[in-house]
């Protein structure tokens, strides 16, 4: 079969990173015991605490989906809304999935720049207690945005203190947080543990993982009933061990930070080089792995015809180019002096 060419389309797309594969083919022999009461979970687990703190309580799900929908699940009642960008992946990708599950209302946001503010969150916080109204319950975050910027630590921050000096709890996205990890230059647990985020879904599967994902409980109290929420939501691996694998394989090395840095370090070369270009304008600040990018429409689809990429908002022309750790400098001069020959 022939090699399917690397396009921009999402960090998805990319195969799995082959250090991962040999962990995985290192934990498939032999007999453990299932449903995550085997060596190689608990090793992962110990992992994660090494990164989040031993306080923490994870749970090894397959999808972010899954993560973000049952996590929020555990934490919610059907009369509650949960607060998060319009942009945001609960909102826009997850086919309804939270809705359906948890119950809740989505109150979304317009933002600027896909980063909720404290006060683009009071807006919401009116009707307390007030039995004709849902009631706030959750604030989400996703980092990095779902527009390829990044919170600082101390805006986590500020916006945890808030969510619980108003009885809320803060949640967060962390589909790409190893890439937000990376562009901040810190710990994973310094823009989680550090400020006050009470429930993580935290991806590896777009740095290199396979089905790799895991829901984090920063307080054991939110999550006493998470192991059923679990099992009902489908998301209990009998197998856990091929999960664990990966977790092991990329957070106990330097293996997570390699892969962000690389696929951020692309978006950085790419950017740059496309700021030269008359006829291309970045629309974000490219902060982590994600440019956002206005390109005149008629040169589009032959552009993706070469490189695949999804358009992010048809009205305007605007596009979304989305690096990966396999990401190749050529890769990214080959297509810019694609788009170059267009303009």
């Amino acid at each position: 079969m022939n090699k399917i060419k690397r396009g921009f389309a999402s960090d998805n797309n990319a195969g799995v990173h082959p250090e991962v594969l040999k962990a995985i083919e290192a934990v498939n022999s032999g007999h453990v015991i299932g449903y995550g009461d085997d060596i190689y979970t608990a090793k992962a687990k110990e992992i994660l605490k090494k990164h989040f703190g031993e306080k923490i309580d994870p749970y090894f799900v397959f999808t972010g989906t899954g993560a973000n929908v049952l996590g929020l699940n555990t934490i919610t009642e059907s009369f509650q809304a949960i607060i998060c960008t319009e942009t945001a992946h609960i909102n826009v990708d997850e086919c309804g999935a939270p809705e359906k599950f948890t119950g809740c209302k989505l109150l979304p946001i317009k933002t600027r720049d896909g980063k909720l503010t404290i006060d683009l969150i009071k807006k919401h916080l009116h009707g307390i207690g007030f039995e004709h109204h849902v009631q706030p319950r959750v604030i989400s975050l996703t980092q990095a945005t779902e527009l390829g910027t990044v919170y600082r630590p101390e805006e986590i921050k500020q916006i945890a203190d808030f969510a619980h000096d108003s009885g809320l709890i803060l949640h967060m996205d962390g589909a790409r947080l190893c890439n937000a990890a990376v562009s901040l230059n810190c710990e994973l647990r310094d823009m989680t543990t550090a400020c006050g985020v009470d429930i993580l879904s935290f991806g590896l599967t777009k740095n290199g993982g396979m089905l790799s994902e895991a829901v984090i409980f920063f307080d054991p109290e939110l999550s006493l009933n998470f192991k059923y929420i679990r099992k009902q939501g489908m998301q209990l691996g009998s197998k856990m061990r091929f999960v664990a694998a990966q977790f092991i394989s990329l957070l106990g090395s330097d293996l997570w930070r390699n892969n962000a840095s690389h696929a951020n370090e692309m978006a950085k070369l790419m950017a740059g080089k496309l700021t030269k270009i008359p006829g291309v304008t970045i629309t974000q600040k490219v902060e982590s792995n994600g440019i956002f990018a206005l390109i005149p429409a008629e040169i589009i689809d032959d552009l993706q015809k070469k490189f695949f990429f999804y358009i992010w908002d048809e009205n305007r022309s605007e596009v979304r180019w989305m690096t990966s750790y396999d990401t190749t400098r050529n890769d990214v001069e080959e297509f810019v002096e694609l788009i170059r020959s267009k303009l």
